[in-house]
């Protein structure tokens, strides 16, 4: 799935129903951080939110597959095989399995203002760089929030997006781009 040096975004999420704003970001991260594929890595749940009603991940696996046409957007449900559905414990792995890969964690900014309730959330900012992209109505929310402002000296302007896969962490970059509406939550819940 990657060669020594590839340069990987990973964009985690129970993808319920995945839709055309996770192609969109993923597209925009590949060009903005010039990176050589995006892993959405579908995980069993998040343990952040109510699992209940969640589709299968086998189910949730095959809408994905069935949603992306870009050949650099990997589908991968791998996390559900590991006995952690943290996202710190993910980075962790992937790190000691691939120690020549450049990561780079890919979220929303909704993700973002709600970063410093995630589990070794200080231990994921300084393992990997973060590129976060803007979401409908979270921008201000999301620059002011706690991670942004305990890590705002180690944020790298936006004109140097692409500096970011080889920025040594902590290290993290906000990513305006058009923004798409569509959420998972929302096309559940309609």
């Amino acid at each position: 799935m990657s060669s020594p040096g590839n340069r990987i975004g990973l964009l985690g999420g129970t993808f319920d129903p995945p839709h055309a704003g996770h192609v969109d970001a993923s597209l925009h991260a590949l060009k903005r951080l010039q990176l050589d594929r995006v892993w959405w890595l579908v995980t069993p749940g998040n343990p952040l939110k109510k699992t209940e009603g969640l589709a299968s991940v086998a189910k949730r696996l095959q809408w994905c597959r069935d949603l992306v046409r870009d050949h650099r957007i990997e589908v991968t449900g791998f996390e559900a095989g590991l006995a952690s559905a943290y996202t710190a414990n993910t980075i962790a792995h992937l790190l000691t399995q691939r120690p020549t890969t450049h990561f780079v964690w890919l979220m929303g900014g909704d993700g973002l203002v709600s970063f410093h309730r995630w589990h070794k959330w200080q231990s994921i900012i300084a393992s990997v760089p973060i590129a976060v992209v803007d979401r409908p109505g979270f921008r201000l929310a999301a620059l002011s929030s706690r991670t942004a402002q305990a890590f705002s000296q180690r944020r790298i302007p936006e004109v140097h997006a692409a500096a970011v896969g080889d920025a040594l962490a902590p290290a993290w970059v906000y990513l305006t781009v058009p923004n798409n509406p569509l959420s998972s939550t929302e096309l559940r819940n309609p």
